[in-house]
């Protein structure tokens, strides 16, 4: 139960705790602005060519003509739904695929070898072959942002399915525990910090491809943004586009740590 009536001792901890995040806090907010300041900065007085490498106060102004034109909505839309959907599919598949190599451990000595190739596969040489495959649209992006995120889950869960504790599963075996009942009640909790920890790099793989896919195939996205940018030679609509990558990978990012305090207060209240 909750300590009611915390010592002194014990609410000047909280304190110091809470001053010490807000400090953390406000200079990282700092940075940003001193960063993002000095960049406007170096434009106005001509240190650099805002032309070629844009300023906040240019990608501003893309941001709102954007905003005015009702494209910007719509790009975001497209690759948030497309990063999501190869996010879920590839870790639910990943899972999944792991959880049977521990099932069957001749699954996973048939499997090894390749793993290990299509791990260290550059997946950027699949692009074409998804192209022709799924056709130049979102189910080829989709695809890609699997192809990424896949392996990297199956061998992550894995591996630490094989790291979970051998004298507890010979417990479980001892009292009459079914392999069913050992991985849903041992193995899979045990590996609770191996799921979120795969779920936060996936994050990054996800949106690593669903930028490939969009730069090879796409009509709307943030990477088709990055890539028009680019052939037109507009570094504002280019550094707008990845700044407004970047803060929806780090929303995404956020969101996976919700959901794994959320769980992790549901799984200690339950143990």
């Amino acid at each position: 139960m909750p300590d009611t009536n915390p010592s002194p001792r014990r609410l000047q901890y909280l304190a110091q705790r809470r001053r010490a995040r807000r400090a953390v806090r406000i200079w990282q907010i700092a940075l940003l602005l001193a960063l993002f300041g000095i960049w406007e900065l170096s434009c106005r007085i001509g240190w650099s060519d805002g032309f070629l490498i844009s300023c906040p106060s240019r990608m501003a102004a893309t941001f709102c003509n954007l905003w005015a034109d009702g494209s910007l909505l719509r790009h975001i839309g497209v690759s948030c739904l497309e990063t999501v959907a190869g996010f879920t599919i590839g870790t639910l598949l990943g899972t999944a695929v792991a959880v049977a190599m521990w099932w069957w451990p001749a699954l996973s000595r048939v499997l090894d070898p390749y793993l290990v190739v299509l791990n260290a596969l550059p997946k950027t040489a699949l692009g074409p072959i998804f192209i022709v495959w799924m056709g130049a649209g979102i189910g080829s992006i989709i695809i890609m942002t699997v192809a990424i995120s896949v392996i990297v889950t199956i061998l992550n869960m894995y591996q630490g399915f094989l790291g979970t504790d051998p004298e507890k599963i010979r417990l479980m075996r001892t009292l009459g525990a079914s392999r069913h009942q050992i991985l849903w009640m041992l193995v899979f909790p045990a590996n609770y910090p191996t799921l979120f920890n795969t779920l936060k790099v996936n994050v990054g793989l996800s949106w690593v491809g669903v930028i490939m896919g969009e730069f090879l195939v796409s009509r709307a996205g943030l990477g088709y943004l990055i890539v028009y940018g680019s052939q037109v030679f507009n570094m504002d609509l280019v550094m707008t586009s990845v700044l407004l990558l970047a803060v929806a990978a780090v929303v995404m990012y956020r969101l996976v740590l919700v959901l794994e305090k959320i769980l992790h207060r549901h799984w200690g209240l339950a143990g």
